[in-house]
């Protein structure tokens, strides 16, 4: 009979039965014991039909079932012979025996599922609705029992009986639900039935309560579902999976299940609102909420319940969280390991890794067996390993198998444990042998490549290397030659030519030495280089590497193996010399110079003798450059550079250290007059103008003056001391007018490395604002109130003091410091007078002067830098006046009348300082967008005494006036230079005859007049 048939048939035979029940009451004896009978007969075809793993809880199943029928069929007996069953009576006997029976089968049912191991989230996630649906079957089905005034002590525990069977079965179905992992399709079947008899059973104590039962009502449909759906199942193939071992997930709350254990959780307050809504009455009735202690266990049950399985999750995910390190850990190891062995070292320490700590456990990796696998991992019994295997004396196993490099053979791994423990570690398992067949596949394509890389060696090497092997002899003639050799010698070489053709004749005594030298030690020499004869007669040179391979059969001889490196080694020898010369005038550079030196210096300082060193520098180079070109002056570097050769010869060492500069080693002599004989004549031959060419094959006449420092070594301890002097002196040269020489010495060296510091000093002065001010009053000659400053600058030297600007403007404007300490006096005397302005808005002051210089002024943002300053002090742009010279005004004159044009629109006024001492030009007046001539203190010094000078002044004053120009006066000391002054009608001055430079606070007293007069300039 086949399962379908089986199935087919039972329901037929079923909708009969049924039909039949209801159809004909007065048979309800014998449908009924039809029913219950057959369903505990299917269950013994189910398990001859499917042969389970386990019989027993079929058995007791089928039992189970059988007593339940026996019970209702004495119960349907004596009502057929018109007696009132007594309760309790045989009937409930039979009854109460079926909740044991199916529990036990359950409890079977579920150890045959989870193994020896426990699956404690599976028992929490099921004790927590048992607790829940317990606590109801007490509120509303057993307790209503006890509390029954017209039943005994005997009914009441008979009665109690039953839920407490229900909830018990329950439980169990709840626990096989819960279990982790994919569910048996027999399982759904089980609980149908099991919701089929919990429902008939409540609703007949409903009714035993109420004494309204009657058979053959609705509620024996309850039963009729049970009866059905245990036969069913039973006859489903998959009845057996109930007692198959299952396989357990990772003990992780879903969706569903949250939200099961959440409606659980919630049945006891539920409970409690349901009888808080049913009033007083009811409680009156009971004599008080006599449940609540009982809803208050049951939630604090559920509660303990819920915790702990929160606390089993976060122990899981800790272990999880372990297990996947091991893995990457395992991974790093795998994927280094290069063996067969090593990755077997590997998964032993990974395995042992994913283990929980402490656990006892058996491990066995054997070696290779034969025959093909594939990556698997299963659960096996001790008894079902392999021949040879064992458990390690565990009841169970995990046993992997993992295929070997070659496809004939495979590995295997058994790991015993507790249950529980393989059911963790059999996922992490199989990820690891993943891993391992991954890289075992890497390892057998790397050797495969080696093994096929290792045959072709020798043949590629042979046939396609540049390089010529040869195999020589005991008697030095070859007896192998690679084909190579016809390109490099320029002939084939026959076997038994001796080795010595070979070699050119001054390179036999080089080659018999190799020789010997490599079959005395029988080891190897590298690098040999030999004179060999190439292609079409010529020299080359050749580097051989010789092994001593006599004792191997396969060679038995000298390996020789001979490579060209003639242009190699010309290509190092350009290298080398391009390293140490210059690449345009080829004089060694600054590194071959230095080193020369300090040789020269060793040797001079041990023979007591005279080294010289000569610092030549060309004079106005950058104006070849700017104005011919860079080419042009790439040619006056080279043609000086000769001319510097032809003078001093071979004996001494000329070089080109960067840019114009040149440097020369003078060799030992006996005084310094050689160095400076030298020196001479190196200014005195490029002082005539040399003719060079340009790129375009146009001559070209230009100055080759030079400027030359002269150091010797008396003067100096060391080499880098002589080039300093070297440089110092020329420095001097340079300082004394173009187109000489210098010797170092220590007195005008020392001002110098004093005017150096000076200039170094200077950028340090800026970064930390060692700079102040000083402002010197300018007045109305007529009355003498104070209409203007002059911002002075004055710096704070940390060691020398308060300086003026004598004494740090000069070597300023030599380094270009000068740039940002003219922006910084005009940021600060903008920031001054803005303050004055403030504090008293009727002040006689109405600007601030401020000079600046060339080269500040002609910085490309120098009017964004004014316009910023301004906006910045939040100053009006008439309180600012530019102090210009007179030969700013002369050079660039386009750019400089564009900028001053912007500086006026903005409102900036302007002013010619120390007019009449610079190229005076009085067209430029006309010209030049100017507001202010100052007239320097050199005009007003004699203007008492000389008729001439003071006719000057006055024409210089009237002519201004014409011009529509303000007039300052300088350096006023008397007072008849300022009567003089004003009657010519200039109308400001300054001076000490007013005020010398005064600090800022002291300004104020003198500004602050009633009625303030206007200030025509």
């Amino acid at each position: 009979m086949t399962t379908r048939t089986a199935r087919v048939g039972f329901s037929a035979w079923w909708l009969a039965q049924i039909a039949l029940y209801y159809a004909f009451p007065g048979a309800h004896l014998y449908t009924w014991a039809l029913l219950g009978y057959s369903s505990a007969v299917a269950v013994l075809v189910g398990v001859r039909l499917y042969r389970p793993a386990q019989r027993l809880p079929w058995y007791l199943t089928s039992a189970a079932l059988a007593f339940f029928t026996t019970g209702d069929s004495w119960y349907n007996l004596l009502l057929a012979l018109g007696r009132e069953p007594g309760f309790p009576g045989l009937a409930d006997l039979f009854y109460l025996l079926f909740y044991p029976l199916l529990t036990a089968a359950f409890l079977l049912f579920i150890r045959a599922r989870s193994g020896s191991g426990d699956n404690r989230a599976a028992l929490l996630d099921a004790l927590v609705p048992t607790v829940g649906l317990g606590l109801v079957a007490w509120v509303y089905w057993i307790a209503p029992f006890t509390r029954a005034q017209d039943l005994s002590l005997l009914e009441k525990v008979v009665s109690i009986g039953y839920p407490l069977g229900d909830v018990l079965v329950l439980a169990m179905i709840l626990r096989m639900v819960a279990t982790t992992g994919r569910r048996p399709k027999a399982l759904s079947g089980l609980g149908v039935a099991m919701v089929g008899l919990l429902l008939s059973d409540i609703f007949y104590g409903q009714s035993q309560l109420r004494s309204d039962w009657t058979l053959g009502g609705p509620v024996d449909l309850g039963w009729i579902v049970f009866y059905t759906a245990m036969g069913y199942t039973a006859l489903r193939p998959a009845m057996s999976e109930l007692t198959e071992p299952g396989e357990r997930s990772r003990p992780v709350i879903g969706r569903h299940r949250l939200i099961w254990l959440t409606a659980a959780a919630l049945i006891a307050p539920a409970v409690l609102c349901l009888e808080d809504l049913q009033g007083h009455p009811v409680e009156v009735a009971r004599g008080g909420i006599v449940d609540a202690p009982v809803i208050a266990a049951a939630a604090a049950i559920m509660f303990v319940l819920v915790l702990a399985r929160v606390s089993d999750l976060a122990v899981a995910q800790r272990q999880a969280g372990a297990r996947e390190r091991a893995l990457r850990e395992a991974g790093t190891l795998l994927f280094s390991a290069t063996t067969e062995e090593e990755v077997k070292e590997a998964v032993e320490r990974a395995i042992v890794r994913l283990l929980p700590p402490g656990t006892p456990y058996f491990l066995d990796l054997s070696a290779a067996m034969p025959g093909a696998a594939e990556v698997t991992v299963h659960w096996r019994s001790a008894a079902d390993l392999p021949p040879g295997s064992h458990a390690g004396g565990f009841a169970d196993a995990l046993f992997a198998s993992q295929p070997l490099p070659g496809g004939d053979r495979h590995g295997q791994i058994v790991l015993g444990a507790a249950g529980d423990v393989l059911h963790t570690v059999r996922p992490s398992l199989q990820t690891l042998c993943a891993q391992v067949a991954v890289v075992l596949e890497r390892i057998a394509l790397t050797a495969e490549v080696n093994q096929r890389a290792s045959e072709a060696y020798f043949r590629a090497l042979i046939q396609s290397t540049a390089d010529v092997i040869l195999i020589v002899g005991d008697d030095d003639t070859v007896r192998y030659v690679s084909p190579s050799a016809t390109k490099l010698f320029g002939a084939p070489i026959a076997v038994d030519t001796p080795m010595s053709l070979l070699i050119a004749a001054e390179g036999q005594d080089a080659l018999r030495d190799t020789l010997a030298r490599v079959r005395h030690t029988q080891g190897e020499l590298d690098g040999v280089e030999l004179t060999a004869r190439g292609a079409g007669r010529r020299t080359m040179l050749v580097e051989c590497d010789l092994r001593d391979l006599r004792d191997d059969p396969s060679v038995a001889g000298l390996v020789v193996t001979m490579r060209d490196v003639t242009e190699q080694r010309r290509l190092e020898d350009d290298l080398t010399h391009q390293a140490f010369h210059d690449s345009l005038t080829g004089l060694a550079n600054r590194v071959l110079f230095r080193n020369r030196l300090e040789q020269a210096f060793m040797v001079a300082e041990r023979d007591a003798a005279t080294l010289g060193v000569l610092f030549v520098d060309l004079d106005d180079f950058k104006e070849v450059n700017d104005t011919l070109g860079h080419a042009v002056g790439d040619q006056l570097l080279l043609a000086v550079a000769h001319r510097i050769s032809a003078i001093i010869g071979a004996g001494s060492t000329a070089a080109r250290m960067g840019g114009d500069e040149f440097a020369i080693l003078i060799e030992q002599s006996n005084s310094a007059d050689a160095t400076e004989e030298v020196a001479a004549r190196i200014v005195a031959e490029l002082a005539a103008p040399l003719e060079v060419r340009d790129g375009e094959g146009g001559l070209h006449l230009v100055s080759g003056k030079v400027s030359v420092g002269v150091a010797l070594n008396r003067d100096a301890d060391n080499a880098t001391e002589l080039l300093r002097h070297a440089d110092l002196a020329l420095y001097l040269a340079k300082g004394m007018g173009k187109g000489g020489w210098q010797r170092y010495q220590s007195d005008l060296a020392h001002s110098m490395v004093q005017r150096l510091e000076l200039r170094t000093q200077l950028h340090e002065a800026i970064e930390d604002e060692q700079f102040m001010l000083q402002f010197q009053p300018i007045v109305e000659l007529a009355d003498q109130r104070v209409t203007g400053v002059e911002a002075l600058v004055r710096w704070q030297h940390p060691t020398r003091g308060l300086l003026g600007p004598f004494h740090f403007v000069e070597a300023a404007e030599e380094n270009g410091a000068i740039v940002g300490i003219g922006s910084w006096v005009l940021r600060e005397a903008l920031r001054q007078i803005a303050v004055w302005k403030a504090e008293d808005p009727q002040t006689t002051l109405r600007y601030v002067s401020v000079n600046v210089s060339p080269l500040q002024f002609r910085a490309a943002d120098f009017v964004q830098q004014v316009r910023e300053a301004l906006t910045e002090a939040g100053a009006r742009p008439e309180w600012l006046l530019l102090e210009i010279t007179e030969s700013l005004v002369l050079k660039d004159a386009d750019k400089v009348v564009q900028d001053l044009r912007a500086l006026r629109a903005i409102g900036v006024r302007v002013a010619i300082d120390d007019f009449g001492t610079g190229y005076s030009s009085l067209s430029y007046l006309r010209q030049m967008p100017v507001d202010v001539l100052k007239l320097d203190k050199s005009f007003i010094d004699d203007i008492l005494t000389s008729r001439q000078q003071h006719a000057l002044v006055d024409a210089i004053v009237t002519l201004a006036g014409n011009l529509d120009l303000a007039v300052v006066a300088e350096g006023i000391e008397e007072a008849g230079q300022r009567i003089a002054l004003d009657t010519m009608g200039c109308h400001y001055g300054q001076g000490y005859h007013f005020a010398k430079p005064l600090w800022p606070a002291e300004i104020p007293a003198l500004t602050t007049v009633a009625v303030p007069a206007a200030l025509s300039a």
